[in-house]
């Protein structure tokens, strides 16, 4: 198989994996995860054009920045199929709620939402929002660009890093080193850069920050990744990345 066919099946995958969005039929045997990661940032690329473009549209149509704000992450959820919020949901759960690695692994495989998640998933959401709100006309189509892409780096970060908490399931599969995942990742932050220029930096490190916690804790408390672990690392990239920006460029 040649290298650019290659890489487009990576893709599709990872689409596949980060999106309800179409992405085609992969014939034959589809790439592994671990394959895959590089193209997590595009993914994000795609996903927070996406935000922009319901974000804005809310705008000329007349919206408040709240409203639009709202709409933003609407369009977000639904691009995604809530994935990240459902795992920051159950991290959430199993941290909060686990007295030791087995009951928290067991928490977070757990379809109900407990006190936890339900909580953890009102303040990202309301400081995504306000924090969006905030920014306002700042927040344009590269902003949405870099915080997207960038908060994927986490999940590849995460996924270089860590080993995985259970023999089975999205941390077993997504777990371990990649040829191509810290490729994805310098791409990813160079065309933050070039898009924001010292913004895509102070992205890039909320980002970085955010995952060194989520690592930490997941490390200490599960042993290692899971998918929820993934889940959870991206969207607080996101949160502190918004928030961040809104108190550096919100006049």
């Amino acid at each position: 198989m040649s290298a650019p066919r290659a890489r487009l099946r990576e893709l599709q995958v990872a689409v596949m994996l980060l999106t309800r969005l179409p992405a085609g039929r992969i014939e034959g045997e589809a790439p592994a995860l671990r394959a895959a990661r590089w193209a997590f940032p595009l993914v994000g690329v795609l996903v927070g054009v996406t935000g922009w473009a319901a974000f804005a549209a809310a705008q000329v149509a007349g919206a408040s920045a709240l409203l639009a704000a709202l709409l933003a992450l609407a369009a977000h959820v639904l691009v995604t199929g809530a994935l990240h919020v459902d795992g920051l949901a159950d991290f959430a759960d199993g941290m909060g709620g686990g007295r030791d690695r087995a009951h928290c692994l067991e928490i977070m495989r757990d379809s109900r939402t407990g006190s936890y998640g339900v909580m953890a998933l009102i303040l990202a959401s309301g400081l995504w929002v306000a924090a969006l709100a905030q920014l306002g006309g700042e927040a344009g189509p590269a902003l949405f660009a870099a915080v997207g892409a960038l908060s994927r780096v986490a999940m590849v970060a995460l996924q270089e890093a860590l080993p995985a908490a259970r023999s089975d399931g999205m941390g077993r599969l997504a777990a371990g080193r990649s040829r191509g995942g810290w490729l994805g990742a310098l791409g990813a932050l160079c065309l933050a850069v070039v898009l924001t220029g010292a913004v895509g930096l102070a992205v890039a490190g909320a980002c970085a920050l955010t995952a060194l916690a989520v690592g930490a804790i997941a490390r200490r408390r599960l042993g290692g990744l899971t998918g929820d672990v993934l889940g959870a690392a991206q969207l607080l990239s996101e949160v502190v990345s918004w928030t961040v920006l809104a108190m550096l460029l919100a006049v």
